[in-house]
């Protein structure tokens, strides 16, 4: 996993659904070098799961992957 205090978030979605068991976000994380996609279920105490991805490239066709192509997905302003 990257270190925190030196990640930025490029990308964030956000299904839209503030219930705590309900919810789901992806991000797109980098360190400027390396890139994971993070896709987290029940908000920040809920689970994730983190993949390491080799470029921004392949990281943007995991997410996609993941936000499975469902219309409700909003893309939040960072």
């Amino acid at each position: 996993m990257l270190y925190r205090d030196r990640v930025r978030v490029e990308r964030h979605w956000w299904n839209g659904d503030r219930g705590p068991r309900s919810r789901r976000d992806v991000y797109i994380r980098t360190d400027g070098q390396r890139w994971e996609v993070e896709a987290q279920v029940g908000g920040a105490q809920g689970r994730s799961k983190v993949q390491q991805c080799p470029g921004e490239a392949s990281a943007r066709i995991l997410a996609d992957a993941w936000l499975g192509g469902r219309p409700g997905w909003r893309e939040m302003v960072l």
